[in-house]
């Protein structure tokens, strides 16, 4: 069980400055949370080591590296043994092109989000992933029209009047 550290509103600050850029210098960020640099990075190293920061990293334009089409998949498995469960949630971890999947309750095991370049690659893959692997009883792929909004930023708590909270859309770019 992943136990969370307190957080304060300088650490909800500054979580909500990186989430819309990890490349802000650390004086920038001390300047919007009225922080030294050094305190900024005590303070990151801190959320890092605690996992509050799970990892810094690029997010890339799929269409511009040949991964136009993104799929929804519904995932049932034919049975409910623990390891044929594990086994698919590996599966699922293995596999670049599978951007998430979440275990669910109701009709379906599993909803997973795929990145291909077309529906001809996308069924080469559900075909390897979902049928060659056995063990799913079936399952429904639910190709994207357009992305309305894609994103990982985690809602903080709003900020309390009188500090200056991140604006999100004016410094993403």
């Amino acid at each position: 069980m992943h136990t969370s550290p307190l957080l304060d509103e300088i650490d909800h600050l500054l979580l909500g400055l990186v989430q819309t850029d990890a490349t802000r210098p650390l004086h920038d960020l001390g300047d919007r949370v009225g922080l030294s640099p050094s305190a900024v990075q005590r303070r990151l190293a801190r959320l890092r080591a605690a996992g509050v920061i799970r990892a810094q990293v690029a997010v890339v334009d799929p269409p511009s590296v040949g991964a136009g089409l993104t799929c929804v998949v519904l995932v049932a498995l034919a049975d409910d043994d623990p390891d044929h469960h594990a086994a698919f949630r590996a599966r699922m971890r293995a596999e670049p092109r599978v951007q998430q999947c979440f275990g669910i309750v109701g009709q379906w095991d599993y909803v997973v989000v795929l990145l291909s370049s077309d529906i001809a690659e996308n069924r080469a893959l559900s075909k390897r992933l979902f049928v060659q692997q056995g063990r799913v009883a079936r399952f429904e792929t639910l190709p994207s029209v357009e992305t309305v909004k894609a994103g990982l930023t985690v809602p903080l708590p709003d900020h309390p009047a009188g500090r200056l909270a991140p604006n999100p859309g004016s410094d993403v770019g």
